[in-house]
């Protein structure tokens, strides 16, 4: 009978994670280049005992419950949605802008709008350098970022635009490597490996002036989840409120 409350106990708490997920992926479903978290279920079994001598013995495996597992999909592109505004960046397909974060850590960055810093260095709205180090000139009047990278400006007295850069872009082949911080960045960890290539080769993606990514977040199939979830809780819930109607019999039965 403690199973059944313990497994119940267990996919209660686990429906809660799913609805916390799916709650943020439909807050976020206007969010530019928001990508959702995919929730997975894997069931738990344990054997009573003590491991191999426990199945020498023959006891029986007992269900444990559920456990839950979002994963964030990095690699799925959401929609471009074309601004007309020179300084929004998107990238269509997979990879990433290396940003320059306040402590010096390497951050990730799937596009959006840049300014001009202070200090002449391409940067973010929110004022974080790229890692390409790309300086446009104070009297340029127009910054132009070709589909492969080349960064170049318009200058007074100059014919033709001046190159300032090269933009790259790294994939990340495992996502469960990858953080997500606020504002639209990301974080990789220490022991990530990131592949550099130039946009457009070694299926890096192609940069995009003038656009940004939509959220990939599909309204309907969030939707359709949360009534799952919803039904699964109820569920679970109600096998927490029989098991606990039959251990009163049980105790009733002792009197």
């Amino acid at each position: 009978m403690s199973d059944a409350f313990h497994v119940g106990a267990v996919a209660l708490q686990t429906q809660q994670q799913a609805l916390e997920a799916l709650a943020n992926n439909i807050a976020n479903v206007n969010t530019s280049g928001f990508k959702r978290s995919e929730v997975r279920y894997a069931d738990v079994v344990v054997r009573r005992g003590d491991g191999a001598a426990a199945a020498a013995a023959g006891e029986r495996e007992s269900v444990a419950g559920v456990v839950l597992d979002t994963q964030l999909m990095l690699n799925e592109q959401g929609e471009l949605q074309r601004t007309g505004r020179s300084m929004d960046l998107a990238i269509e397909g997979a990879g990433f802008v290396e940003l320059m974060g306040p402590a010096g850590q390497t951050l990730l960055w799937r596009g959006g709008a840049l300014k001009v810093n202070e200090d002449g260095l391409l940067a973010t709205d929110k004022g974080l350098a790229l890692r390409a180090a790309i300086t446009v000139p104070r009297d340029a009047t127009g910054v132009e970022i070709a589909s492969d990278g080349t960064v170049r400006a318009t200058v007074p007295d100059t014919a033709d635009p001046v190159e300032l850069g090269q933009l790259q872009l790294v994939r990340v082949d495992d996502p469960a490597s990858v953080a997500r911080l606020d504002g639209g960045l990301y974080r990789a960890a220490e022991d990530t490996q990131l592949i550099e290539a130039r946009p457009g080769e070694d299926g890096a993606g192609l940069l995009v002036q003038g656009a940004i990514e939509r959220s990939n977040v599909a309204l309907t199939d969030e939707m359709v989840q949360l009534m799952m979830v919803q039904r699964a809780y109820a569920a679970n819930a109600q096998i927490v409120q029989a098991a606990d109607q039959l251990m009163g019999i049980a105790n009733g039965l002792r009197r």
